[in-house]
């Protein structure tokens, strides 16, 4: 992935009423990439900043964690976005046989917690968001673009 780094941004917020900002930007930095990986410990904010990114994007429908699921989709001006969990995954197979290819290629936003476990199986293409949580409840964000 480091022979395709593009360029890096980082963000901070202090309060989850900073995050449209912190949406603006990422979308503005992130260009025509739509896969879109969120990395960081539990409950340090990837699903709030999915939350987020996807009322950005116009999203009516309430946007929750895939834990169970592994992958929710929403509609957004009649083009649907893919919301990732892989927290619960036991194996990269499980992911080949729900078929993440075809949704990283799908040319769709692809938001994806816990790409950890894919890892092998994603593109080439994309965006990595670190998320680090203060104690304070600032958060902190490393993101990195690879095209």
């Amino acid at each position: 992935m480091d022979d395709n780094l593009l360029e890096t941004l980082e963000l901070s917020c202090t309060s989850e009423e900073e995050l449209p900002l912190v949406a603006k930007e990422l979308f503005e930095f992130s260009g025509l990439l739509k896969v879109w990986l969120f990395v960081g410990d539990l409950g340090a904010g990837k699903t709030t900043l999915i939350k987020q990114l996807c009322k950005y994007l116009g999203v009516g429908d309430e946007v929750a964690s895939p834990t169970f699921s592994i992958i929710n989709e929403y509609l957004a001006d009649g083009n649907p976005i893919y919301h990732f969990d892989f927290y619960r995954l036991n194996d990269k197979e499980e992911a080949i046989d729900i078929g993440v290819s075809e949704y990283f290629d799908s040319g769709n936003y692809c938001f994806i917690e816990w790409p950890q476990k894919v890892e092998q199986l994603l593109p080439e293409e994309l965006i990595l968001i670190r998320i680090k949580g203060q104690k304070d409840g600032k958060r902190d964000f490393k993101v990195t673009k690879y095209d």
